[in-house]
């Protein structure tokens, strides 16, 4: 089928982007030149009701996607789960997504330890009826996929040993060094972390980063 007569393809790749880093940003990337698409949706959560911990404010995850993201033809950082009130849920999204653009066909992105767990998410039968599943393993992750499900697509791209819970600890305790900041964050990145002070451990007396 060609591109002009198929539905358009969009991507969805949520995440908690706290912070955003390189492995993100090469994920997008892979998934914008392999799966065809036509637009991927960058999608912040909101009320993350699976995590333990607190996020960090949502103006500053908005801001460090779109910095992540800019350069990246065809991504659109999407706010619409951080506007939303209550429990962030992929299947609301993908519902009001696919109100704005019927006739789309919609490709959720997963890495491998979310796949493991698929089953577990909130009306999860829905969501692999309303979009086709991609799965990225992560280096180290179990494949234990749940019974009665084959991910439809797979992304390849070469491991990327990088967390988003490393880097906040590694930033809040100072071990992180200027040559593996512009490793692991892209550079617009890391200037906003470092100019709102996020990620560091509070100190008596100062204040908490401008929202």
């Amino acid at each position: 089928m060609s591109q002009a007569s198929r539905p358009r393809r969009i991507g969805v790749f949520g995440g908690a982007f706290d912070p955003p880093h390189q492995a993100h940003v090469a994920l997008a990337q892979a998934a914008l030149s392999q799966l065809d698409l036509d637009e991927l949706r960058i999608l912040p959560t909101g009320d993350a009701w699976h995590k333990a911990r607190r996020l960090s404010p949502a103006p500053h995850r908005l801001a460090m996607a779109r910095l992540a993201f800019e350069g990246l033809p065809g991504a659109v950082v999407d706010e619409r789960e951080l506007r939303r009130e209550g429990p962030s849920y992929t299947i609301d999204t993908l519902e009001a997504l696919a109100l704005e653009m019927p006739g789309a066909e919609f490709v959720l992105l997963m890495g491998g330890d979310q796949w493991a767990a698929f089953t577990g998410w909130h009306r999860w039968q829905d969501i692999a009826a309303h979009a086709r599943l991609c799965v990225l393993a992560r280096p180290g992750s179990a494949q234990a996929l749940p019974a009665g499900l084959a991910p439809a697509l797979r992304l390849e791209l070469p491991p990327m040993d990088v967390s988003a819970t490393a880097l906040r600890e590694a930033l809040a305790d100072g071990h992180l060094s200027s040559e593996e900041q512009a490793r692991l964050l892209p550079e617009a990145v890391a200037r906003y972390i470092s100019t709102h002070g996020l990620y560091g451990r509070p100190q008596p007396g100062l204040t908490a980063p401008p929202a």
